[in-house]
């Protein structure tokens, strides 16, 4: 069930991906924006009296936004690739970053900003996750394990591509996992896959904050009728780019989530860096 799934994902992503490539050459109704960036920490120690351990860690991500507009009709696409490793004397190699997500968003005209929707929204990692803290190390996730898809129609209020609010208050969300994690996640014993209906919202606002300084907020929030419709779930992301020049940049990431069916507690990360940063 849940490779049917992944496999479906992709065809439609490179479908998407090849259908905006013909459609580019003949017309100039898609805009392509986004970065590439790669981070890199290093520390080194000899002889240090005051102590510290070697460490490398690297970051790699792409945040990339395809999207359509014609007439009354927009199609708003949104990649975001995160992957990260962490080295250190004594603990070796250890993941810091691991992120797979994809955004789409079809709106037809209503009146003014406002417009008919259809959202569709799919997460997962790459490679599997560990908790290093118990000896010895215990898996906790790995690809599609867990994975996310949410989809449904709703009211699209957009002001241009960098602020947009989508309301989707008839949701579908799937989360998927293997067989090794039947009944984490939400999921029933035995079950690969929970189904919920609900409430979903997202916000995605955009700006200059100062001559080479950009700021992106990334929110999503959604509550399920079927189940404890007060524990809200949140997604929000806070990414800064200070452009050097053309290559050289300084990147923050920050990243919150609130999800009880993967844990009671709030999870937080953040991704600081000096680095290598190309815009296209």
């Amino acid at each position: 069930m849940i490779k049917k799934i992944s496999f479906i994902l992709l065809f439609v992503l490179t479908a998407q991906i090849q259908a905006q490539d013909k459609t580019e050459s003949k017309t100039s109704n898609w805009k392509k924006t986004g970065n590439i960036s790669f981070l890199l920490n290093q520390s080194s120690f000899s002889n240090w009296i005051s102590g510290g351990e070697n460490t490398i860690s690297g970051n790699l991500g792409l945040n990339y936004d395809f999207n359509y507009s014609k007439g009354n009709t927009t199609w708003d696409n949104k990649i975001i690739l995160a992957y990260g490793l962490n080295n250190v004397d004594g603990n070796g190699t250890r993941k810091t970053d691991d992120r797979f997500e994809f955004n789409s968003l079809y709106g037809k005209k209503a009146k003014g900003f406002w417009s008919y929707s259809f959202f569709l929204n799919f997460k997962t990692q790459f490679t599997n996750g560990y908790d290093y803290k118990k000896t010895p190390k215990v898996k906790t996730s790995a690809f599609i394990a867990p994975g996310y898809l949410s989809f449904g129609p709703g009211m699209l209020w957009k002001k241009s591509d960098n602020f947009k609010i989508n309301l989707a208050p008839i949701t579908s969300k799937i989360t998927m996992v293997s067989d090794e994690f039947s009944g984490q996640y939400g999921t029933d014993l035995g079950k690969n896959t929970r189904y919920e209906f609900g409430f979903n919202g997202s916000l995605n606002y955009k700006a200059t904050v100062m001559e080479n300084i950009t700021m992106e907020n990334i929110l999503n929030v959604y509550a399920n009728y079927l189940d404890n419709p007060q524990n809200i779930d949140i997604d929000y992301q806070l990414n800064f780019v200070m452009q050097i020049n053309k290559y050289l940049s300084t990147n923050l990431n920050l990243h919150t989530i609130v999800d009880d069916n993967a844990t009671s507690k709030t999870q937080f990360k953040e991704v600081f860096g000096l680095g290598v940063n190309y815009i296209f």
